[in-house]
């Protein structure tokens, strides 16, 4: 084998360990379905932040969703908290700590009162994206043709209330005029019933829950992003090493 043949060899190896690094080290982004909504700002390394959409989610979403990939134990490791607190303030179905995070409704009860069961939400923001999910929450209205009585501007015509109403308060569509079919689009949200907390609070309570679900979706997410330093220092080192052995390859070549 030439020293030119050898150094191709080299060159494509290289290149393979490189790709291989890099999709390791790199998160897996969700398909952003709503790619031109306002950004959620989630950040998985605020655990405090984690901790509080896990909180929120339990107290005002697990009544009718799971997270059935997700176990009770595993996230008191993650989220640093420990097993009382799960069980006594997270855990509302008298699940065992390494059960997953399933829901008392039944699928019965979910077709009466819903129409059909209420989705698991434990791959929602690998699906649907944060952004989207942030949006979502923050869009619900009054709609009295619905049959829950709400809607969303992000999702039109879900069969869901709005869970966080109290906190959110009532909000009411603004109608533009009407289209050659007689419909009239949403033009902006108002807010006539403040509820317990502001905008700014608000929208941090759709950014916490939105923050533990992505979370949820991929809880290994967490342990990669701390490996992803690692993973570059290997490669910068390699990268170092392949240089020398090029060097000294090629040097008679010269």
């Amino acid at each position: 084998m030439t020293k030119l043949a050898m150094h191709k060899r080299l060159s494509v190896l290289f290149a393979g360990v490189l790709v291989a690094g890099a999709l390791y080290a790199a998160p897996v982004f969700a398909a952003e379905e709503g790619a031109d909504l306002p950004h959620a700002g989630t950040d998985l390394t605020d655990r405090a932040s984690m901790q509080r959409g896990a909180a929120l989610f339990m107290n005002y979403c697990s009544g009718c969703h799971s997270l059935q990939y997700l176990r009770y134990s595993r996230m008191a490791e993650d989220l640093g908290l420990t097993e009382d607190d799960v069980q006594n303030n997270l855990n509302f179905t008298g699940a065992k700590f390494g059960e997953q995070v399933h829901v008392a409704l039944r699928d019965d009860q979910g077709k009466q009162f819903f129409g059909k069961m209420p989705p698991d939400l434990s791959v929602i923001a690998r699906v649907r994206g944060s952004d989207w999910i942030y949006n979502y929450l923050k869009s619900f209205y009054v709609d009295e043709s619905r049959p829950v009585g709400w809607n969303n501007t992000v999702f039109p015509n879900a069969s869901m209330p709005n869970p966080l109403w109290q906190l959110q308060g009532v909000q009411y569509a603004q109608l533009g005029k009407a289209d050659a079919s007689g419909d009239r689009a949403v033009e902006k949200l108002l807010l006539p019933q403040p509820g317990e907390q502001t905008a700014a609070q608000f929208d941090q309570t759709a950014r916490d829950i939105t923050t533990f679900l992505e979370y949820a979706g991929e809880p290994a997410a967490i342990q990669r992003q701390s490996l992803g330093v690692w993973v570059i220092l290997f490669l910068a080192f390699f990268t170092f090493l392949a240089w020398l052995l090029k060097m000294e390859y090629w040097r008679d070549v010269h």
